[in-house]
């Protein structure tokens, strides 16, 4: 089934693998993810565990109709998610040599 010491070696990528996805997903706690919206006048700013670390909104923004400064947020927190979903992404990928695909790991 397994070529000449090639249980071994199979064991031995495996431990390896499972040390670079521990590696990953420490560092995926370190990502940040960032989203704005018009013309930076909301800022969100978004962790690698998909938690909210900070919302700027410019003064001016204040002074527009609720649903305005609603939509301005809502696009900027699906930017930040967006941004963070593909710095995870990448970051996973990186650790598997690319064997995860775009799929990844669901939750991660």
């Amino acid at each position: 089934m397994f070529p000449k010491g090639g249980m071994g070696n199979f064991m031995k990528q495996a431990k390896e693998m499972q040390s670079k996805m521990a590696k990953a997903q420490e560092e995926i706690k370190l990502l940040e993810g960032e989203g704005s919206t018009g013309g930076g006048l909301v800022k969100i700013c978004i962790n690698g565990k998909r938690e909210l670390i900070s919302v700027k909104i410019e003064d001016e923004v204040l002074k527009e109709e609720k649903d305005i400064v609603e939509d301005l947020i809502l696009v900027a927190v699906n930017q930040a998610i967006s941004d963070i979903n593909k710095k995870i992404e990448d970051t996973m990928n990186t650790a598997s040599g690319g064997m995860l695909g775009k799929s990844g790991f669901p939750g991660i």
